[in-house]
């Protein structure tokens, strides 16, 4: 027999967002379903109608109506599957690693675009529009990732805070760190690469190539890596940071060194002697692992981490290699 559910909330999550408090219990349960139960009075607070963005108080009664759904259901991996037929602020919701007033920050999965463009029927950016806020303001991009990288994603929920972000990553005051699987070892456990790129048109689309220095339309490049784990002599788990923010610096520079990330499809060149790891998803192996950027609203330092996307997390487990060697506290 279906039950009627009253929950308590509790005191670390006091602020949150009903819509979000339902998400964190209930991953199973769809945005549409949930905004229909809200509207006819099925789930209330205290006894008293909601709204999704009515934020909860410690202490306070949630009214469960039969869901048909399982409570904390594995519903925190997203794939670019796996979102079709998802309505955007469902979608949002499960991708949604922290809020504050200012600031949203996402776990992409990969394989869902940023913004737009060839051949791209469904975006990060157009879904947004789901989440305008009472003054019609729609949360903007401040940086990019992408279609097929995974990992932190930081959205502002207001103009004032996407000037501040957007001069943050411009005076690179952020700290970007990314988790790559590469083909060999690099000859150095850890380097700074420092190349010119510069974007040429091929017949597979365009592409980034290492440029000569003073070559027209090129830009400098840096990037940091670190060895943080390796598999025989055939694999390597990096830690990369970029410290400019080219297009596909990270992809071109793993190359650059002789150590191509695994399953990029434009940057990956194997020898005729090299076979794909079996039990490997032929799938790109880069991940936006961690982002530190300043809080606009002026109280310290963002600090989220993202886990890992479900192909990354297989080859891990194949690989034997655990996701805890690779965070630091720095």
């Amino acid at each position: 027999m279906a039950v009627v559910e009253q929950k308590t909330v509790d005191t670390g999550e006091a602020e949150m967002r009903l819509d979000r408090w339902f998400k964190v219990h209930y991953p199973g349960l769809g945005f549409g379903h949930l905004q229909k139960l809200l509207r006819s009075g099925q789930i209330r607070v205290d006894g008293s109608r909601a709204k999704s963005d009515t934020r909860l108080q410690a202490g306070q009664s949630v009214r469960i109506p039969p869901l048909q759904v399982d409570a904390k259901a594995d519903g925190q991996h997203l794939t670019g599957k796996s979102i079709r037929g998802r309505e955007d602020g469902d979608v949002l919701s499960q991708m949604l690693l922290y809020e504050d007033p200012k600031v949203f920050v996402f776990n992409k999965p990969a394989g869902l675009a940023v913004q737009g463009g060839s051949g791209v029927n469904r975006h990060v950016d157009d879904m947004l529009e789901a989440w305008r806020n009472k003054k019609g303001e729609k949360p903007r991009l401040v940086h990019r990732l992408d279609r097929d990288t995974s990992g932190v994603l930081v959205v502002a929920r207001t103009r004032g805070a996407a000037q501040a972000l957007t001069a943050a990553f411009r005076e690179r005051e952020t700290k970007k760190t990314y988790w790559a699987l590469v083909k060999g070892i690099p000859r150095k456990r850890e380097d700074k690469i420092t190349t010119w790129l510069v974007k040429e048109t091929t017949p597979d689309g365009d592409r980034m190539r290492v440029a000569q220095h003073g070559e027209p339309d090129s830009d400098h490049a840096v990037s940091y890596y670190r060895v943080i784990e390796s598999a025989g002599q055939v694999l390597t788990w990096l830690e990369m940071e970029p410290y400019t923010g080219r297009t596909h610096q990270l992809r071109v520079h793993a190359a650059h060194i002789g150590c191509p990330i695994i399953g990029d499809p434009k940057y990956f060149e194997a020898d005729t002697n090299w076979s794909f790891p079996g039990g490997i998803q032929n799938r790109l192996h880069l991940h936006a692992r961690r982002i530190r950027v300043p809080n606009p609203s002026g109280s310290g330092i963002i600090d989220v981490t993202a886990p890992l996307p479900p192909h990354m997390v297989q080859t891990w487990n194949l690989l034997g290699l655990d996701e805890r060697d690779g965070d630091d506290d720095n």
